[in-house]
Protein backbone atom coordinates (compact mmCIF):
# COMPACT_ATOMS: atom_id res chain seq x y z
CA UNK A 1 0.00 0.00 0.00
CA UNK A 2 1.13 3.48 -0.81
CA UNK A 3 1.65 6.71 0.89
CA UNK A 4 -1.98 7.88 1.54
CA UNK A 5 -2.34 11.26 0.28
CA UNK A 6 -3.08 12.72 3.41
CA UNK A 7 -0.94 11.43 6.46
CA UNK A 8 -0.27 12.63 9.78
CA UNK A 9 3.30 14.49 10.43
CA UNK A 10 4.88 16.10 13.79
CA UNK A 11 3.56 19.44 12.06
CA UNK A 12 -0.02 17.90 11.29
CA UNK A 13 -2.00 16.67 8.32
CA UNK A 14 -0.32 16.86 5.36
CA UNK A 15 -0.68 16.76 1.73
CA UNK A 16 2.93 15.43 0.07
CA UNK A 17 1.82 15.49 -3.16
CA UNK A 18 0.40 19.33 -2.98
CA UNK A 19 3.17 20.70 -0.31
CA UNK A 20 0.90 21.71 2.15
CA UNK A 21 -0.60 21.28 5.54
CA UNK A 22 -4.43 21.23 6.38
CA UNK A 23 -4.49 23.45 9.79
CA UNK A 24 -0.88 22.77 11.04
CA UNK A 25 -0.46 22.99 14.79
CA UNK A 26 3.39 24.13 14.27
CA UNK A 27 4.61 26.64 11.44
CA UNK A 28 4.74 25.47 8.12
CA UNK A 29 5.47 26.93 4.42
CA UNK A 30 1.98 26.50 3.10
CA UNK A 31 -0.93 26.35 5.24
CA UNK A 32 -4.46 25.32 4.00
CA UNK A 33 -6.77 26.22 7.00
CA UNK A 34 -10.23 25.24 7.58
CA UNK A 35 -11.75 28.15 9.84
CA UNK A 36 -10.30 30.92 12.31
CA UNK A 37 -10.69 28.88 15.95
CA UNK A 38 -7.27 29.08 17.60
CA UNK A 39 -6.59 24.98 17.55
CA UNK A 40 -7.26 25.09 13.91
CA UNK A 41 -5.59 28.70 12.49
CA UNK A 42 -2.02 29.38 14.34
CA UNK A 43 -0.02 32.24 13.65
CA UNK A 44 3.59 31.86 12.01
CA UNK A 45 2.98 29.97 8.40
CA UNK A 46 4.55 31.22 5.87
CA UNK A 47 1.25 31.23 3.46
CA UNK A 48 -2.18 30.56 3.89
CA UNK A 49 -5.02 29.55 1.93
CA UNK A 50 -9.13 29.71 3.25
CA UNK A 51 -12.46 30.19 2.09
CA UNK A 52 -13.01 33.87 1.36
CA UNK A 53 -16.01 34.23 3.64
CA UNK A 54 -13.75 33.82 6.68
CA UNK A 55 -11.08 35.84 5.61
CA UNK A 56 -11.74 39.03 8.05
CA UNK A 57 -11.97 36.48 11.06
CA UNK A 58 -8.66 34.87 10.22
CA UNK A 59 -6.78 38.70 10.07
CA UNK A 60 -8.39 39.51 13.12
CA UNK A 61 -7.32 36.85 14.96
CA UNK A 62 -3.97 36.02 13.13
CA UNK A 63 -2.79 39.80 12.23
CA UNK A 64 -0.69 40.64 9.49
CA UNK A 65 -0.31 37.48 7.50
CA UNK A 66 0.22 36.48 3.56
CA UNK A 67 -3.42 35.08 3.00
CA UNK A 68 -4.64 33.93 -0.52
CA UNK A 69 -8.83 32.81 -0.63
CA UNK A 70 -10.84 30.78 -2.80
CA UNK A 71 -15.02 31.22 -2.48
CA UNK A 72 -16.89 28.10 -1.92
CA UNK A 73 -16.46 25.49 -4.55
CA UNK A 74 -13.66 26.64 -6.64
CA UNK A 75 -10.65 24.93 -6.77
CA UNK A 76 -7.40 25.62 -7.03
CA UNK A 77 -3.99 23.30 -7.78
CA UNK A 78 -1.09 22.96 -5.64
CA UNK A 79 1.30 20.77 -7.39
CA UNK A 80 -1.29 18.88 -9.18
CA UNK A 81 -3.64 18.35 -6.46
CA UNK A 82 -7.03 20.02 -6.76
CA UNK A 83 -8.13 21.64 -3.72
CA UNK A 84 -11.61 23.30 -2.77
CA UNK A 85 -13.39 24.35 0.09
CA UNK A 86 -16.94 23.45 0.90
CA UNK A 87 -19.13 25.33 3.93
CA UNK A 88 -18.81 23.47 6.88
CA UNK A 89 -21.96 25.19 8.67
CA UNK A 90 -19.83 25.60 12.02
CA UNK A 91 -18.99 28.92 12.49
CA UNK A 92 -18.27 31.85 9.91
CA UNK A 93 -15.96 31.07 6.82
CA UNK A 94 -15.73 27.84 8.33
CA UNK A 95 -14.91 25.04 5.42
CA UNK A 96 -14.60 21.32 4.72
CA UNK A 97 -11.18 20.95 2.46
CA UNK A 98 -11.68 18.37 -0.94
CA UNK A 99 -8.12 17.75 -2.05
CA UNK A 100 -8.22 15.18 -5.24
CA UNK A 101 -5.03 13.58 -7.14
CA UNK A 102 -5.03 11.30 -9.30
CA UNK A 103 -8.85 10.30 -9.03
CA UNK A 104 -8.49 9.85 -5.60
CA UNK A 105 -10.60 12.32 -3.32
CA UNK A 106 -10.33 13.08 0.69
CA UNK A 107 -12.60 15.41 2.64
CA UNK A 108 -10.38 16.73 5.49
CA UNK A 109 -14.25 18.28 7.50
CA UNK A 110 -12.70 20.22 10.09
CA UNK A 111 -15.45 21.30 12.77
CA UNK A 112 -18.95 21.06 11.31
CA UNK A 113 -22.35 21.46 12.15
CA UNK A 114 -25.61 20.58 9.57
CA UNK A 115 -28.16 22.66 12.38
CA UNK A 116 -29.29 25.47 10.25
CA UNK A 117 -27.04 28.92 11.59
CA UNK A 118 -27.93 32.31 10.07
CA UNK A 119 -24.41 33.63 11.08
CA UNK A 120 -22.68 31.06 8.41
CA UNK A 121 -23.25 29.33 5.06
CA UNK A 122 -24.97 25.95 5.43
CA UNK A 123 -22.92 22.71 5.81
CA UNK A 124 -22.77 20.81 2.34
CA UNK A 125 -22.02 17.25 1.76
CA UNK A 126 -19.65 16.80 -0.29
CA UNK A 127 -18.74 12.78 -2.12
CA UNK A 128 -15.16 11.44 -1.82
CA UNK A 129 -13.25 7.82 -0.92
CA UNK A 130 -11.85 9.24 2.26
CA UNK A 131 -13.49 11.55 4.74
CA UNK A 132 -11.79 12.76 8.05
CA UNK A 133 -14.62 14.15 10.28
CA UNK A 134 -14.93 15.47 13.62
CA UNK A 135 -16.39 13.58 16.48
CA UNK A 136 -16.56 16.02 19.20
CA UNK A 137 -20.07 15.02 20.64
CA UNK A 138 -20.05 11.32 18.89
CA UNK A 139 -21.83 9.28 21.69
CA UNK A 140 -25.31 8.97 20.83
CA UNK A 141 -26.54 11.06 24.48
CA UNK A 142 -25.49 14.08 22.64
CA UNK A 143 -28.75 15.29 20.57
CA UNK A 144 -29.30 18.76 19.95
CA UNK A 145 -32.76 20.52 19.90
CA UNK A 146 -33.82 22.67 16.93
CA UNK A 147 -32.88 26.41 16.97
CA UNK A 148 -36.41 27.52 17.39
CA UNK A 149 -36.84 25.48 20.49
CA UNK A 150 -33.81 26.46 21.85
CA UNK A 151 -34.16 30.35 21.26
CA UNK A 152 -38.06 29.65 22.58
CA UNK A 153 -36.13 28.69 25.97
CA UNK A 154 -33.62 31.52 26.06
CA UNK A 155 -35.86 34.26 25.03
CA UNK A 156 -38.36 33.34 27.56
CA UNK A 157 -35.38 32.71 30.78
CA UNK A 158 -34.25 37.11 29.57
CA UNK A 159 -37.98 38.29 29.16
CA UNK A 160 -38.73 36.45 32.90
CA UNK A 161 -35.48 38.02 34.40
CA UNK A 162 -36.34 40.91 32.93
CA UNK A 163 -39.52 41.14 34.69
CA UNK A 164 -37.78 40.42 37.69
CA UNK A 165 -35.68 43.49 37.59
CA UNK A 166 -32.15 41.11 36.52
CA UNK A 167 -29.99 41.28 34.06
CA UNK A 168 -29.43 38.34 31.97
CA UNK A 169 -25.72 36.86 31.32
CA UNK A 170 -24.97 34.35 28.72
CA UNK A 171 -21.53 32.90 28.47
CA UNK A 172 -21.02 31.48 25.26
CA UNK A 173 -17.35 31.64 23.20
CA UNK A 174 -16.56 34.61 21.32
CA UNK A 175 -16.09 33.48 17.68
CA UNK A 176 -19.18 31.85 16.61
CA UNK A 177 -20.89 30.92 19.42
CA UNK A 178 -21.82 34.24 21.02
CA UNK A 179 -23.16 35.87 17.50
CA UNK A 180 -25.52 32.73 16.96
CA UNK A 181 -27.01 33.74 20.02
CA UNK A 182 -27.28 37.28 19.28
CA UNK A 183 -29.01 36.26 15.96
CA UNK A 184 -31.46 33.59 17.79
CA UNK A 185 -32.49 36.09 20.39
CA UNK A 186 -35.39 38.25 20.45
CA UNK A 187 -33.95 42.02 20.50
CA UNK A 188 -37.27 43.63 21.56
CA UNK A 189 -36.73 42.24 24.84
CA UNK A 190 -34.00 44.50 26.26
CA UNK A 191 -30.85 45.77 25.29
CA UNK A 192 -27.95 43.87 24.27
CA UNK A 193 -24.53 44.19 25.63
CA UNK A 194 -21.01 42.47 24.72
CA UNK A 195 -17.74 42.25 26.57
CA UNK A 196 -15.11 43.47 24.60
CA UNK A 197 -13.56 40.52 22.88
CA UNK A 198 -17.01 39.67 22.02
CA UNK A 199 -17.19 42.95 20.31
CA UNK A 200 -14.11 42.68 18.50
CA UNK A 201 -14.95 39.10 16.95
CA UNK A 202 -18.58 40.33 16.52
CA UNK A 203 -17.21 43.60 14.20
CA UNK A 204 -15.38 40.79 11.83
CA UNK A 205 -18.75 39.24 11.65
CA UNK A 206 -20.26 42.25 10.58
CA UNK A 207 -17.40 43.79 7.88
CA UNK A 208 -18.31 40.21 6.57
CA UNK A 209 -22.13 40.88 5.70
CA UNK A 210 -23.12 39.60 8.30
CA UNK A 211 -26.54 40.44 9.69
CA UNK A 212 -26.88 40.96 13.66
CA UNK A 213 -29.02 43.09 15.87
CA UNK A 214 -27.43 46.30 17.23
CA UNK A 215 -24.87 45.91 20.58
CA UNK A 216 -23.09 47.47 22.61
CA UNK A 217 -19.90 47.01 24.52
CA UNK A 218 -19.94 47.29 28.05
CA UNK A 219 -17.52 49.77 28.48
CA UNK A 220 -18.73 52.14 26.13
CA UNK A 221 -22.28 51.52 27.92
CA UNK A 222 -20.68 52.24 31.17
CA UNK A 223 -18.74 55.33 30.30
CA UNK A 224 -20.09 58.09 32.04
CA UNK A 225 -21.35 56.69 34.82
CA UNK A 226 -23.41 54.01 37.10
CA UNK A 227 -25.13 51.93 34.33
CA UNK A 228 -28.54 50.65 35.13
CA UNK A 229 -28.53 46.64 33.62
CA UNK A 230 -32.02 45.04 34.34
CA UNK A 231 -33.45 43.73 31.52
CA UNK A 232 -30.81 43.70 29.12
CA UNK A 233 -28.21 40.61 27.54
CA UNK A 234 -25.08 40.61 28.11
CA UNK A 235 -23.19 37.68 25.80
CA UNK A 236 -19.53 37.53 27.49
CA UNK A 237 -17.11 34.88 27.21
CA UNK A 238 -16.89 31.91 29.53
CA UNK A 239 -13.38 33.59 31.15
CA UNK A 240 -15.22 36.27 32.45
CA UNK A 241 -17.47 33.96 34.55
CA UNK A 242 -17.46 34.80 38.22
CA UNK A 243 -14.72 38.02 37.80
CA UNK A 244 -15.14 41.57 38.99
CA UNK A 245 -16.54 42.27 35.94
CA UNK A 246 -19.45 40.24 35.91
CA UNK A 247 -20.33 41.17 39.37
CA UNK A 248 -20.96 44.51 38.09
CA UNK A 249 -24.35 43.46 36.72
CA UNK A 250 -25.89 42.23 40.14
CA UNK A 251 -29.17 41.40 40.41
CA UNK A 252 -28.65 39.14 37.53
CA UNK A 253 -29.21 34.93 36.41
CA UNK A 254 -26.29 34.01 34.18
CA UNK A 255 -26.56 31.04 31.66
CA UNK A 256 -23.89 29.40 29.23
CA UNK A 257 -24.37 28.06 26.39
CA UNK A 258 -22.73 25.15 25.23
CA UNK A 259 -23.37 21.51 24.03
CA UNK A 260 -21.78 20.11 27.35
CA UNK A 261 -24.50 21.74 28.86
CA UNK A 262 -26.38 18.09 27.99
CA UNK A 263 -24.64 16.83 30.70
CA UNK A 264 -26.02 17.74 33.98
CA UNK A 265 -22.30 17.01 35.50
CA UNK A 266 -21.07 19.92 33.37
CA UNK A 267 -24.16 22.48 34.49
CA UNK A 268 -22.52 21.88 37.87
CA UNK A 269 -19.17 22.48 37.02
CA UNK A 270 -20.12 26.05 35.38
CA UNK A 271 -22.07 27.24 38.38
CA UNK A 272 -24.59 29.01 36.87
CA UNK A 273 -28.37 29.20 36.97
CA UNK A 274 -29.37 27.64 33.81
CA UNK A 275 -27.42 26.07 30.56
CA UNK A 276 -28.39 26.09 27.42
CA UNK A 277 -27.73 23.24 24.83
CA UNK A 278 -26.27 25.22 22.10
CA UNK A 279 -23.42 23.78 20.27
CA UNK A 280 -21.25 24.85 16.76
CA UNK A 281 -20.29 21.15 16.63
CA UNK A 282 -22.63 17.96 15.15
CA UNK A 283 -24.88 16.14 17.85
CA UNK A 284 -24.72 12.19 17.11
CA UNK A 285 -27.27 12.08 14.35
CA UNK A 286 -25.37 14.57 12.91
CA UNK A 287 -22.01 12.98 12.74
CA UNK A 288 -24.07 9.97 11.13
CA UNK A 289 -25.73 11.66 8.21
CA UNK A 290 -22.81 13.77 7.38
CA UNK A 291 -20.61 10.58 6.92
CA UNK A 292 -23.27 8.84 5.48
CA UNK A 293 -23.72 11.28 2.82
CA UNK A 294 -20.03 12.20 2.02
CA UNK A 295 -20.29 8.11 0.57
CA UNK A 296 -17.14 7.38 1.62
CA UNK A 297 -15.48 3.87 1.77
CA UNK A 298 -13.14 4.64 4.66
CA UNK A 299 -13.56 7.31 7.28
CA UNK A 300 -11.52 8.53 10.04
CA UNK A 301 -12.47 10.26 13.13
CA UNK A 302 -10.49 12.73 15.18
CA UNK A 303 -10.83 14.82 18.60
CA UNK A 304 -14.05 14.15 20.76
CA UNK A 305 -14.90 10.63 21.08
CA UNK A 306 -13.46 9.15 17.90
CA UNK A 307 -12.73 5.96 19.36
CA UNK A 308 -16.76 5.40 19.93
CA UNK A 309 -17.63 6.84 16.56
CA UNK A 310 -14.54 5.01 14.78
CA UNK A 311 -16.22 1.61 16.17
CA UNK A 312 -19.70 2.25 15.76
CA UNK A 313 -18.62 2.91 12.29
CA UNK A 314 -17.14 -0.43 11.96
CA UNK A 315 -19.73 -2.28 13.53
CA UNK A 316 -22.43 -0.86 10.90
CA UNK A 317 -20.22 -2.23 8.00
CA UNK A 318 -17.96 1.08 7.40
CA UNK A 319 -13.76 0.66 7.28
CA UNK A 320 -12.98 3.22 9.90
CA UNK A 321 -10.55 4.33 11.99
CA UNK A 322 -8.92 7.10 14.44
CA UNK A 323 -6.32 10.12 13.71
CA UNK A 324 -4.76 11.10 16.79
CA UNK A 325 -4.56 15.33 15.76
CA UNK A 326 -4.49 18.20 17.97
CA UNK A 327 -7.07 19.86 18.13
CA UNK A 328 -9.67 20.33 20.77
CA UNK A 329 -12.98 21.11 21.71
CA UNK A 330 -15.32 23.69 23.06
CA UNK A 331 -14.32 23.54 26.83
CA UNK A 332 -10.55 22.46 26.43
CA UNK A 333 -9.83 25.49 24.71
CA UNK A 334 -12.40 27.66 25.38
CA UNK A 335 -9.76 30.65 27.01
CA UNK A 336 -7.87 30.10 23.78
CA UNK A 337 -11.47 30.83 21.40
CA UNK A 338 -12.02 33.57 23.20
CA UNK A 339 -9.02 35.36 22.81
CA UNK A 340 -9.19 37.84 25.57
CA UNK A 341 -8.67 37.72 29.37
Amino acid sequence: MGVPLIELTDDGLYCAAGGFHIDPWRPVDRAVVTHAHSDHARWGSRTYLAAAPGEHLLRTRLGDITLDTLPYGTAVEQNGVRVSFHPAGHVLGSAQVRVEHRGEVWVVSGDYKLDPDPTCAPFESVRCHTFLTESTFGLPVYRWDTSDVLFAKVNHWWRANRDAGKASIVYAYALGKAQRVMAGVDPSIGPIYTHGAIEKVTCAYRDSGVSLPPTEPVGEAARGGKKAWAGALVIAPPSADGSPWARKFEPASAAFASGWMMVRGARRRRAVDRGFVLSDHADWPGLLRAIRETGATRVLATHGFAAVLARWLRDHGTDADVVATRYGDEDELSAEKEGAS
